[in-house]
């Protein structure tokens, strides 16, 4: 009798082709059966390294980061809003570099100590800036919560760059709402042009984190 033994896996093997299989299928269709296809496995193979799906998005989410950091190094000399852009810009565009990316981020527990030196750093900054330490911490915490709401509702109009889901079509939308003039006229600034929608909002959440705490 030949017993077929399955290819050895690790832990960056899985991820990685998560990640992948994510721009497929999305978050709903990304399974642990489906990935243990993908690496032609069998599923109880893939719970050697994580105990259920919750642990391979922290897992998953924890290599976005990676990447994001990699990808956005902060400056060296950024005041705090230089910082809190780049940070939240870098943010947005690895968020969006995956289907449903940021429902992945969203409740997700990262892995290592990663993130924590450059929260460390960054509410260093802010505290030599002026800010108290609770100051700070809401600061940077509103700023990411602005981005990974904002990525949300990005993603459920475009899951993916140049992709857009039927349905938020903004003339037909306009017709639709006719009897309610302002309201059909605010499409194009809720569902076009996330670009510069984002900016804007971030712009605002700075310029309030300014005026709140008085620290310019």
């Amino acid at each position: 009798m030949v017993t077929q033994r399955s290819p050895k896996l690790d832990k960056k093997q899985v991820v990685e082709t998560a990640l992948r299989l994510l721009n497929e299928v999305g978050l709903d269709g990304l399974t642990l059966r489906a990935i243990a296809k993908e690496l032609n496995v069998q599923a109880p193979a893939l719970y050697w390294h994580f105990k259920n799906k919750q642990e391979l998005l922290d897992e998953m989410a924890t290599q976005m980061y990676r990447r994001m950091v990699e990808d956005a190094p902060p400056a060296p000399d950024a005041t705090w809003q230089e910082r809190l852009l780049t940070a939240n810009r870098g943010l947005r565009a690895a968020l969006l570099s995956y289907r449903d990316g940021a429902k992945v981020f969203s409740g997700s527990r990262f892995t290592g100590t990663l993130h924590a030196f450059e929260m460390e750093r960054t509410l260093r900054l802010l505290t030599e800036a002026g800010f108290t330490l609770a100051q700070a911490v809401r600061a940077t915490t509103t700023a990411y919560m602005y981005t990974l709401g904002f990525v949300t509702e990005e993603q459920g109009v475009q899951p993916l760059p140049g992709e857009r889901r039927e349905g938020y079509d903004v003339d037909e939308r306009a017709r639709r709402m006719a009897d309610f003039p302002l309201s059909a006229a605010a499409g194009a600034e809720i569902f076009e042009d996330y670009d510069r929608h984002f900016e804007d909002g971030l712009a605002l959440v700075i310029a309030g984190t300014e005026a709140r705490y008085g620290v310019g």
